[in-house]
């Protein structure tokens, strides 16, 4: 593990005309777990998340609630996003709502340098729009020249005298700063978009509408009749959620972002927009933006109309919160388009949970309870080395994985070390060894239970609750709660002296 550093991570911020679904946990677990990760070994980290109330979804949203005011029902719906995220153990730091005074301080701290730089000018938009993308487009980018891509419904043809950024001065800038960081954009397989669509159909954009078609958002400085359109809005919560034009101190210490976290739709706002906005306002550009891929439900994609949305907190409470990290975290690789099953997560709860990890924890521990305290304090394990460096590797495995963000592969390492165990265990039969030979038992079961130990490091920021009930099993919690990547990852034999077998930590689910 790297030394301690600054991680600065974000999600993007979702609209709040409807409640979270299990595509906006998927973004949002994938965060926690390098959040987790990151504050595990020892950096620095803020991890932001945050909503999007200056948006037309949420007026209509509204206009359908039955609540008094718009204020109302953006403040009833923010609430009801914190509070999904926390009941599925998301550790986000920061949370920012565009409607704050701090957004709007940091939103006019920057349109003033753009504005400042020549960058900001007046004309006449004639052209497409698509109300559900909230989105100006081009007719290039339309099916059949009329339908959206995203939508599949028929875009609106508008004309309308808007503000407008002048993106298209900072087209070639953006490719020499592609070209110069390859690890700009994640995964490679959407580098080649991107740069296509700079190449090809990046240009000055819209960033205004008159409030008498927004009907919401931050009023334009330089003309209060126009609202600053969505996405020029909405990408500097990044800025203004860590401090811009708030809090300079905070604000220097975490820019720029280490990663931003965005579904594949929203690429080339955040590859080619954003860091043309940065720029024009001189800002340094984020370290990466890592892209994953569309989330299905059985195949088909997640829609109000198909009525398959599913709520991660219902989901949760049946299956329990780690089961639907693990779930989503190993089934889908991060930055491939995935499907979610039922049947699939059945499955791994079954084989990969409570017959893997459950079933290796119940079988040291359950072991563990037959020697002697006194024999844990005394031993100091076996010098075993292919243990030691089975550990080491996986460690190493486990750093280049969520370097990579392949967070699947990441638990694959994780649990070849439990297969390793399971296989130590069928090996040296330490049952047998309880009766025939005691001091060689303790010291077997010293060897495994630094295994179990390292293990429980290991899924801590995927599984975080199964983490902790281990610990408090092992009896480490001081040891693991410590958050030091040189304890965490050494080899410590004797670590734990005085383990518990505890209940299952996976035992049958009760279907509804």
């Amino acid at each position: 593990m790297s030394d301690k550093k600054t991680f600065y991570i974000t999600t993007p911020i979702y609209y709040v005309n409807d409640k979270p679904h299990i595509g906006h946990a998927y973004t949002s677990i994938t965060g926690d777990v390098l959040a987790r990760y990151h504050r595990m070994k020892g950096d620095q980290v803020f991890f932001l998340m945050g909503v999007d109330e200056n948006s037309q979804k949420n007026v209509e949203a509204f206009e359908k609630s039955g609540c008094e005011t718009l204020e109302q029902y953006l403040g009833i719906q923010a609430a009801i996003w914190q509070q999904a995220w926390d009941s599925i153990n998301i550790t986000n730091d920061g949370f920012i709502r565009t409607t704050e005074e701090r957004h709007k301080i940091g939103v006019y701290k920057f349109f003033d340098l753009v504005n400042k730089k020549g960058d900001i000018y007046k004309g006449l938009y004639k052209g497409y729009y698509c109300n559900g993308c909230e989105e100006f487009i081009k007719q290039s980018d339309l099916l059949d020249g009329e339908i959206c891509a995203m939508h599949k419904k028929k875009v609106e043809t508008i004309e309308e005298e808007n503000y407008f950024f002048s993106a298209s001065k900072y087209k070639d800038a953006l490719l020499a700063h592609i070209e110069k960081n390859p690890d700009f954009i994640q995964p490679i397989s959407r580098r080649n978009e991107v740069v296509n669509y700079i190449k090809d159909h990046f240009g000055d954009v819209s960033i205004s509408r008159h409030f008498q078609v927004a009907k919401c958002g931050i009023p334009l400085p330089i003309d209060p009749d126009h609202a600053i359109y969505v996405w020029f809005d909405a990408l500097i919560n990044y800025l203004t959620g860590i401090g811009y034009g708030t809090d300079d101190e905070a604000f220097d210490v975490l820019w720029p972002a280490s990663m931003h976290i965005v579904g594949k739709d929203i690429l080339k706002f955040h590859c080619a927009l954003w860091p043309a906005m940065l720029m024009s306002a001189g800002l340094p550009l984020p370290e990466k933006v890592f892209a994953h891929g569309f989330f299905t439900i059985d195949g088909d994609r997640i829609g109000k109309s198909l009525g398959n949305a599913i709520d991660p907190v219902e989901l949760s409470r049946t299956y329990g919160v780690d089961t639907v990290r693990y779930f989503l975290m190993r089934e889908i690789p991060f930055g491939e388009d995935g499907d979610f099953s039922f049947e699939r997560l059945k499955e791994r709860y079954e084989s990969d949970l409570a017959k893997g990890l459950g079933n290796f924890a119940s079988r040291v521990l359950t072991l563990a309870e037959k020697v002697d305290e006194k024999s844990l304090d005394d031993i100091t394990g076996l010098d075993d080395e292919e243990a030691q460096q089975m550990i080491v590797n996986a460690w190493e495995q486990y750093a280049i994985g969520i370097e990579k963000v392949a967070l699947d592969d990441v638990l694959k390492t994780v649990w070849e070390c439990l297969r390793w165990g399971d296989k130590y265990i069928e090996q040296n039969k330490p049952w047998a060894l309880a009766k025939e030979d005691p001091e060689h038992f303790a010291q077997t079961m010293v060897l495994l239970l630094e295994v179990l130990r390292h293990i429980s490091a290991m899924v801590y920021p995927f599984l975080p609750e199964t983490a902790e009930k281990l610990w408090k099993l092992l009896d480490i919690e001081s040891l693991e709660r410590s958050h030091s990547s040189a304890q965490l990852i050494k080899w410590i034999p004797g670590a734990v002296t005085k383990p518990t077998k505890g209940v299952p930590l996976f035992p049958p689910i009760e279907q509804p």
